[in-house]
């Protein structure tokens, strides 16, 4: 829902500053369109469904994977394609990662989103839509509780959270999940900024949204925003944003030249700049930072490659997250015996690291994969 069109249609109806607020609390709670907010009047109801869409998104695509994963392709309202995904998970959790951007501009080499077209920014309504989407389709938790230390939610950039056992093994057959949306409690819990795009290169707009997200019920406790070091967006973050909002680093490679190589971004940003202003953010709001870390095989899984890593990192500011690799045809994956190993060097070296269960790989929806399309409509 665009909100300040519904606020500027409000006023233009003359009508009082808590019918604004009445609407978009209906619309948060997961209503399905104006005329199920049987307490707003039915004339009113007629004038915002002729002058406000009730999304700015339009659904052109759904596809649901068989442990539950469900991706959406969108359209903007200027044919802008955008995805985004739903987590189910056993215990009736569900976690949400939705897009910054249309494309991304940054190119990253192991990234599908990076080699498609780069659309523009994402407004807050059109960010907020994809999570109403999902609000729409699944309870959210109101009672705040944390997840279980068996599932811990952690961030995966660029394709959705994704189900980790906290002793960095295999999953076992009861973490596979199938969706129930009619039986059992459902609780949309978490919602992550990993979908397409880098979101400090968007960031007013994603901040604005993150802002929202208590609306729809998910906490800046339970929010988590990705960057691959954007310098100028994460000194902002660092600065202006108060809530306690998760910050993760999409980091995957130690060694400059091999970053660069990965991230061009390197370039522009060099890791050590980013690393200090991820310590200045431990330092000033006491949150660990989550880093992201992608197992391409024999490109950065060696236990020389852990080492290097192990080297920056101090334990009491960083969690490592490894990732198994989500192929998109220009690397491989590293194998299970190959990410052991390089656990076990950051474990020798108490840096604290997970192993993260993908979602969603036969549907293109885990990390890494989220890749649209179709292209916008040029005028």
């Amino acid at each position: 829902m665009d909100i300040e069109l519904l606020e500027s249609t409000m006023v233009e109806a003359g009508q009082p500053a808590y019918r604004t607020r009445q609407v978009w609390e209906w619309a948060a709670k997961g209503a399905d369109g104006y005329d199920a907010m049987t307490n707003v009047p039915a004339p009113l109801r007629q004038i915002l469904s002729d002058a406000v869409p009730f999304s700015t998104l339009t659904v052109t695509g759904e596809q649901q994977a068989k442990d539950g994963t469900v991706k959406t392709l969108f359209l903007t309202h200027d044919g802008h394609p955008v995805e985004a995904v739903l987590m189910r998970y056993r215990d009736g959790r569900r976690s949400i990662c939705v897009s910054s951007q249309s494309g991304c501009p940054l190119t990253c080499t192991f990234c599908a989103t990076g080699a498609m077209q780069f659309g523009r920014n994402l407004t807050p309504s059109e960010i907020l839509d994809q999570a109403l989407h999902f609000r729409r389709l699944e309870p959210i938790d109101n009672r705040g509780e944390a997840p279980k230390p068996r599932d811990t939610i952690h961030p995966s950039r660029s394709g959705g959270a994704s189900l980790l056992t906290n002793r960095g093994e295999a999953p076992k057959p009861r973490d596979t999940i199938h969706p129930s949306r009619s039986g059992g409690a459902s609780l949309l819990t978490n919602c992550v900024f990993m979908g397409m795009g880098e979101p400090f290169i968007n960031f007013d707009n994603v901040i604005a949204a993150a802002r929202r997200l208590p609306d729809v019920g998910i906490t800046p406790r339970r929010t988590t925003i990705s960057t691959v070091g954007w310098l100028p967006g994460l000194t902002r973050f660092i600065d202006e944003v108060d809530e306690p909002i998760r910050l993760a680093l999409s980091l995957h490679a130690a060694s400059p030249g091999l970053r660069s190589q990965l991230m061009p971004v390197n370039d522009r940003y060099p890791l050590p700049d980013v690393l200090a202003e991820c310590r200045r953010y431990v330092a000033l709001r006491g949150r660990k930072v989550y880093i992201e870390y992608v197992m391409l095989e024999g490109v950065n899984d060696t236990p020389r490659h852990a080492a290097e890593l192990a080297a920056i990192l101090d334990p009491k500011a960083f969690k490592v997250n490894l990732i198994p690799y989500n192929p998109t045809g220009m690397y491989g994956g590293s194998s299970r015996d190959r990410i052991a190993d390089f656990k076990h060097v950051l474990d020798r070296a108490r840096i604290p690291a997970t192993v993260r269960l993908t979602r969603g790989r036969d549907i293109a929806a885990a990390c890494g994969q989220l890749a649209a399309e179709p292209r916008a409509v040029r005028a």
